[in-house]
């Protein structure tokens, strides 16, 4: 696995090295920046020209010490985002400032070791370009798929039955938001999923922390196979991300911002969930929550069972559901080389 900070012969560096520049307004393209809270916390951003507030810390490299790129990939790895994390001092949500950052140290080989391991990073990342492209590639296929068999669901050209989802639910259960820290996770300890593990629409069980107290589980509900996840809580336009769960996860907990939701047996979950991630539906989640600048927008249990859906058939729904399956598995596969030689370790 490639980790920079595995690099022999590295020297332990405090981010004196590298400016931090809070007043400053402006950045250039070529800056590197960093979310310093709320839903993006550790967020890593370059390519943008012009201003900025005060969520976003400015970085400036001291180039005698350590290359502008080699510190770009360093903070993006997850040594480095782990770190971030938890070294946070604001106490209405998980944020850090000046003061923190400058608690951390970096691990900096010389300029000639920074710029072969920047070589190998930018190659591993023209790899990752490729493979997401295949995974959108095919999201957009079962997309159309779906608008082939079922229509817009705003329009519901085939007239289905509409009906609140309230109708169909089996059970919605939220979770409970225990203390955690973010770090690997050892065996037979149990962690909290955080809302980032469905926002990309499918389930990353590695998004999660690890419960201080091991032993005062107040609520513990877990993901279980068939289930639908759906985030009540997140940035206004992702609230109402969802991901299906393709097998149990006993050592992982659902936080109060995740739902654990089963169907009952005249909708198939596959179909749900992208009703569900419809464009149309999403916008109704979304005008249906609330909250305030700076922090997660909400929306209730009570509007979300509010909501109406179109029923297809059950037949149809099981055809889109085994079309989806079939996808899932060059999922896999993509997904499978796409991790080999630790290609995912760094990528945010």
């Amino acid at each position: 696995m490639l980790q920079i900070r595995d690099f022999t012969q590295s020297e332990k560096v405090r981010p004196e090295y590298i400016k931090i520049n809070k007043s400053t307004k402006i950045c250039e393209a070529d800056d590197i920046l960093i979310a310093r809270y709320g839903a993006s916390i550790g967020k890593i951003l370059t390519g943008l020209s012009g201003a900025y507030n005060v969520a976003i810390m400015r970085t400036i490299p001291n180039t005698r010490k350590i290359q502008k790129r080699y510190l770009y990939y360093y903070l993006k790895s997850t040594y480095f985002q782990n770190k971030i994390l938890n070294v946070g001092s604001r106490a209405a949500q998980a944020g850090f400032n000046k003061e923190d950052l400058a608690k951390l140290e970096i691990e900096c080989p010389d300029l000639s070791k920074q710029e072969s391991i920047v070589s190998i990073l930018q190659k591993t990342e023209f790899i990752i370009k490729r493979r997401k492209e295949e995974l959108i590639n095919l999201d957009n296929l079962i997309k159309a798929r779906f608008v082939e068999m079922f229509g817009d669901i705003k329009l519901n050209p085939s007239k289905y039955q509409m009906c609140k989802i309230e109708k169909l639910l089996k059970s919605c259960e939220a979770g409970w938001s225990g203390n955690g820290t973010q770090r690997a996770k050892k065996e037979n300890e149990v962690a909290v999923l955080k809302v980032s593990a469905v926002t990309k629409g499918y389930f990353i069980p590695d998004e999660c922390k690890v419960l201080d107290n091991q032993k005062n589980i107040k609520k513990y509900i877990f993901p279980e196979k068939g289930d639908l996840i759906f985030s009540r809580a997140n940035t206004r336009e992702m609230v109402g991300a969802t991901a299906i769960i393709a097998e149990d996860y006993p050592d992982l907990i659902l936080p109060d911002k995740l739902w654990k939701i089963k169907f009952k047996e005249n909708v198939n979950v596959f179909y749900m969930k992208y009703v569900l991630s419809s464009k149309c539906i999403r916008e109704q989640f979304s005008a249906a929550s609330t909250g305030t600048s700076g922090s997660m927008f909400n929306v209730s249990m009570e509007k979300f069972k509010s909501i109406e859906v179109p029923v297809a058939p059950f037949e149809l729904q099981n055809q889109f559901a085994d079309f989806v399956c079939a996808i899932d598995k060059s999922k896999v596969a993509i997904l499978k080389n796409y991790s080999q030689g630790g290609v995912l370790s760094y990528a945010n």
